[in-house]
């Protein structure tokens, strides 16, 4: 083996993109950011878009600045789920990708009922019902732009879509295609029944491989156009919680995992999809994990509570850190008022706190007056739902779990990571912050054949980064606070 391995990691979050080498000398794997850039979507003629050209000029923006590096072997593209893009029949791109977070999938679940049994439904995918999913967005562009979808050759979920824009290669990453509710999830691989049922072009659909399949090389002219070597691109977990989960610190086979950031992930490990009725009723998702696994987890809204509340204050001229906004809310002790923090109100962009003061006014409780209130109500609140989720995945697996493994950008809140650990009344081991990126670096090292395993990748992990022990505290008053919560909120 080289002594010293080098990948490029590029991930989208929900607000910055980054391009990020991570080298390996056998032992650890070192980060080093070489590019940061914008990733906000367009708002155009009443849809919300993509910058996806943007986007891949700072892809390539990344690939320039890695040349002063030097010896890059590989690429990885990660991002959050269910967006795609469509090509035509000479491969070119046919409209920017939409963003999840446009309306135009209002009322597409219930029109999707009418085609398909809903029980059907989960008993095939798994997938947690959510109007954002790609089955409900291709529904709803069947119905508002049929002329669109006919014109269609390919269909590529956004990781997939950088990839083809690399390498000219068309493949559905199988993490990716989890998130759709279109994969049959036992089978891992597009399901014709409700593709039929949905009355959606079958031929659209490209192949579906495993994580760490290497997809093709770097385009001759890209090379050209940059001054670059050749590099193979690599289908890494393109879903960035599966990139994530591949970085959990640990080396036990059942272990409950809570990836935080705008979207907040909760769930455990499997060898197989968890598919009943009781997954059903409490609507718990099964998703395509490396290493032929399946997360069972549960999709809560998360940090886009405070992430657009934030927003909200800068435009009214308060120009807030978030480690600022963590010391205040800190500094104000705990506030008796509650959000359900999945409440559809939540969801989209706009004026995030007075939303919060109109839910609390609603319900009955304190409304809080001063942004440190609204934010130690979301930290509450999230650790409420946490803890919500995690009763609700115990129940399924008929497992108690002792600890949980927090992972990403959420746990540089250390109150957030205190008030997980004090409200669930769990131990939290919290690290790494760049999961995602970690997970992404290791899978390209182990289609490289640099490490083993996704079993290996996560020792290695482990010897690379810190994480940080949260003990639980006063548990006795949180679990009181807490059945009321449940009662009165989460009911």
């Amino acid at each position: 083996m080289e002594e010293n391995i080098k990948v490029l990691a590029l991930d989208f979050g929900a607000s910055s993109g980054r391009a990020i080498v991570g080298s390996f000398d056998g032992e650890k794997i070192t980060l080093q950011e070489i590019h940061r850039f914008a990733n906000e979507p367009v708002n155009l003629l009443g849809t919300m878009y993509w910058d996806v050209l943007r986007l891949f000029h700072d892809i390539k923006t990344g690939l320039i600045k890695s040349k002063q590096i030097g010896g890059i072997k590989s690429i990885g593209i990660d991002t959050w789920g269910v967006d795609f893009g469509l090509l035509d029949k000479d491969g070119k791109l046919l409209d920017n990708p939409v963003h999840y977070r446009d309306g135009r999938t209002e009322g597409m679940l219930a029109e999707a009922f009418t085609k398909m049994d809903k029980n059907e439904f989960y008993k095939i995918t798994g997938n947690q019902f959510m109007e954002i999913n790609t089955a409900f967005q291709l529904l709803a562009l069947k119905k508002q732009r049929p002329e669109l979808l006919n014109r269609a050759e390919t269909m590529l979920l956004m990781p997939d879509l950088f990839n083809y824009f690399l390498s000219g290669k068309k493949a559905t990453e199988y993490t990716i295609a989890s998130t759709t509710q279109l994969m049959d999830a036992e089978n891992k691989i597009w399901s014709s029944e409700i593709i039929e049922n949905l009355e959606l072009p079958k031929e659209i659909f490209t192949p579906i491989v495993q994580p760490g399949t290497k997809i093709g090389t770097l385009a001759r002219d890209i090379c050209d156009e940059l001054g670059v070597d050749k590099m193979d691109i690599i289908a890494v977990a393109g879903h960035d919680t599966q990139s994530a989960m591949v970085a959990v610190p640990t080396q036990e086979d059942d272990f409950i995992f809570l990836s935080c950031g705008t979207w907040s992930l909760l769930g455990t490990e499997r060898n197989s999809p968890v598919i009943n009725e009781k997954s059903q009723q409490l609507n718990i998702t099964n998703e395509g994990g490396a290493g032929n696994k399946t997360s069972f987890l549960k999709n809560i809204i998360g940090l886009w509570l405070i992430q657009e509340s934030r927003r909200q204050w800068i435009r009214e001229g308060k120009e807030y850190g978030f480690g600022e906004l963590e010391q205040m809310a800190r500094a104000v002790g705990d506030i008796d008022a509650f959000i359900d923090t999945d409440d559809s109100q939540f969801v989209p962009e706009g004026n995030m706190p007075q939303r919060i003061k109109d839910y609390c006014k609603r319900t009955g409780q304190y409304v809080p007056q001063t942004e440190a209130e609204i934010v130690r109500v979301i930290d509450q609140s999230l650790a409420m739902k946490y803890r919500f989720a995690l009763e609700e995945i115990e129940q399924c697996t008929g497992k108690k779990y002792a600890a949980i493994n927090m992972i990403g950008g959420g746990i540089q809140s250390s109150l957030l990571c205190q008030l997980t650990a004090d409200i669930c009344g769990r131990k939290v081991v919290a690290g790494p912050v760049e999961a995602t990126v970690m997970g992404n670096i290791a899978l390209q090292l182990i289609s490289l054949g640099a490490i083993e395993d996704i079993k290996q990748a996560r020792r290695i992990i482990a010897n690379s980064e810190n994480v940080t022990v949260y003990k639980p505290r006063d548990c006795a008053r949180w679990d009181e606070i807490y059945k009321k919560v449940k009662e009165n909120i989460l009911c």
